[in-house]
C-alpha cells in the first residue's frame, strides 16, 4: 500500500518546508525522488536544500552522473535513477503508477485556487484506486505537521 501525504501549505513556502520533511526521510533511511518538470523549480529547491540550515546537510543533486547513489534526487526524469523508495510531487504531476514507492509527499499551495483544483482532483482519483491510501495533513500550532481526519 502507498500512502500519498497531501500536504497543503498554508503559513510556509515550499522551500521552507520540504527540507524538513526530507530531513525526516533521510533519518528514516530512505531514498528520495523530487519530481519537476520545471527546471528553475529543481535549481531553486537545490539551493534551499544547501541553504536551509547552516548546521544541517541533506546529501542530494540534480540529475547527473552519480544520479543512482543520491540519497536525495531532483530530476525531470519519470524513472527513479535512485531506487526512491519516497517520491515528493512539487509541482501538482503524479506518476501514472505509485507503485514503486512506499510513500509519496504531494505537497501543494492552499492559497493557489488552481493547485487547491488540482490537488481535489488527485485526492479524488486515488481514493478510488487500490493500493492507494490518501491522507491529508494540515500545518497544526508552530508548523508541525498533524494527520486531518
Amino acid at each position: 500500500m502507498t500512502e500519498v501525504g497531501f500536504y497543503q501549505l498554508a503559513s510556509k513556502p515550499l522551500d521552507a518546508v520540504l527540507p524538513r520533511l526530507l530531513e525526516k526521510a533521510v533519518a528514516a533511511g530512505l531514498k528520495t525522488v523530487v519530481r519537476s518538470t520545471d527546471a528553475a523549480l529543481l535549481a531553486r529547491l537545490d539551493g534551499a536544500l544547501w541553504s536551509y540550515d547552516p548546521a544541517s546537510f541533506l546529501p542530494h543533486a540534480i540529475d547527473g552522473d552519480d544520479a543512482a547513489a543520491q540519497p536525495i534526487l531532483l530530476t525531470s526524469g519519470e524513472a527513479a535513477a535512485n531506487d526512491a523508495d519516497l517520491l515528493a510531487v512539487v509541482d501538482g504531476t503524479l506518476p501514472g503508477d505509485l507503485e514503486p514507492y512506499k510513500r509519496v509527499l504531494y505537497l501543494f499551495d492552499g492559497g493557489d485556487e488552481d493547485a487547491l483544483a488540482l490537488a481535489r482532483r488527485h485526492w479524488k482519483a486515488l481514493s478510488h484506486r487500490d493500493g492507494v491510501s490518501p491522507v491529508y495533513w494540515k500545518e497544526g500550532e508552530g508548523g508541525r505537521w498533524e494527520k486531518a481526519g
